[in-house]
């Protein structure tokens, strides 16, 4: 089944169960639908103008108490036929608390999260609570590749033990999850996760995920916030990360590289409204020199209609170019129904994968320079119109240009 015979499904399905709820006086249905028009340049120096209709649903007590039932989903196309842009099902899903005594579940496509990793799933999710500290959630079904298609064969299943020890003080969890691709073990992880908090001034988590098919650890991250009795917090964490490719990708059998991350931030808060923070990071690298980036800005909260922060930067990289650069933004409310900001980030270096909210897996945007201004417009309490054009310099080409007009309904 490809992905667009499910997206279809599932919209026929969100309209066969939806369109009733008005002669159901249980019922309530909520929701919100955006309508966003976008451009912008593309490498082949055309102008793409894709073009998205989403809607989100949640129906409460859907033709019984305590049937839920909530979709999220987007129409999209390029206006011009420049790029690759689908309509997406980002889930659509039936759920039940206390189905049966203690026994949840979840029914339909839903997103997937555990330490041991996470996937879009088509499928049942089972929550049984074995009291109110412990429960343990199973999963399993059909993992949704947006980019690669969808068959039967592409499984997804997975179990998670939470709990809380100490008087609550401890949150503590372990998960595995095991992906199948074509009928084959794709993927096979454990996950561990622990919160502790110590009197409410010393906070801890870590975060492991362990590859057993490689049999080496994927993913570590140990952290740890205090919070002085003057206005004072200081954060500090250590992050590893090791790329997880499936073992029927041609990458898996290719070398990867670890990154390692070290960072230490100190804020101040001198009011409610604001605050100061200094922060240094240490990024190591296996192929290349490590890297520094120093961070020293003030945040203003929104109060009196304004909100803003500047933020100077500095990133001492031995086997490249050293940068100075800043960011800053500022949003004033200058009515009760329109807001505006600008904004600027030079000279610093930003990644995102799939910027463009395409279906290319190898697009990995890395932007050093962003220059925008954006606007709210609320029409009433219900319905607002928002905008915001941009000026990128980018790993990828020189420079482009970039804009979106969204318009909003809640109902």
């Amino acid at each position: 089944m490809k992905f667009w015979q499910g997206l279809t499904l599932g919209l026929i399905f969100a309209l066969l169960v939806t369109w009733p709820l008005a002669s159901i006086e249980a019922a309530s249905l909520s929701g919100r639908s955006s309508t966003a028009l976008e451009w912008y340049d593309t490498a082949e120096e055309e102008t793409a103008t894709p073009a998205y209709q989403y809607l989100q649903l949640n129906a409460k007590n859907l033709l019984k108490p305590g049937y839920n039932f909530k979709f999220y989903g987007r129409l999209a196309d390029d206006l011009s036929d420049e790029s690759d842009i689908d309509s997406r099902l980002y889930f659509a899903y039936l759920e039940k608390n206390d189905f049966l005594k203690n026994l949840d579940f979840r029914l339909g496509r839903q997103f997937i999260s555990t330490t041991a990793g996470a996937s879009m799933m088509d499928g049942l999710t089972l929550k049984y609570s074995l009291s109110e500290a412990y429960s343990i959630r199973a999963f399993a079904g059909g993992d949704v590749q947006y980019y690669d298609g969808y068959s039967l064969k592409d499984v997804v299943d997975g179990i998670e033990f939470n709990g809380k020890f100490i008087n609550n003080s401890v949150d503590l969890g372990i998960s595995y999850l095991q992906k199948w691709d074509d009928g084959l073990i794709a993927q096979e992880l454990i996950g561990f996760d622990i919160d502790y908090d110590v009197n409410n001034n010393l906070w801890l988590y870590n975060e492991l995920q362990f590859d057993l098919i490689s049999e080496r650890t994927s993913y570590a991250l140990f952290g740890g916030k205090y919070r002085f009795k003057k206005p004072f917090t200081l954060r500090a964490e250590y992050l590893y990360s090791l790329p997880v490719f499936s073992t029927t990708s041609i990458y898996s059998v290719f070398a990867v590289e670890e990154y390692k991350e070290l960072m230490a931030e100190l804020t101040y808060k001198v009011s409610r409204e604001i605050q100061f923070f200094g922060r240094i990071t240490h990024e190591f690298y296996e192929e290349f020199a490590d890297a520094d980036v120093f961070e020293l800005g003030v945040e203003k909260l929104r109060t009196n209609g304004f909100y803003g922060y500047l933020t100077g930067t500095f990133r001492n990289d031995d086997d490249g170019q050293n940068l100075y650069g800043f960011k800053t933004y500022a949003n004033y409310q200058f009515c009760n129904s329109f807001r505006a900001g600008l904004g600027a980030n030079v000279d610093v270096l930003e990644r995102d994968i799939a910027y463009f909210n395409t279906d290319d897996t190898e697009q990995n945007e890395t932007t050093s320079t962003r220059i925008w201004v954006d606007g709210r417009y609320d029409i009433n309490k219900k319905i607002n119109l928002t905008a915001k054009y941009e000026y990128i310099e980018s790993d990828l080409w020189d420079y482009y240009n970039r804009g979106i007009l969204r318009l909003n309904i809640k109902f």
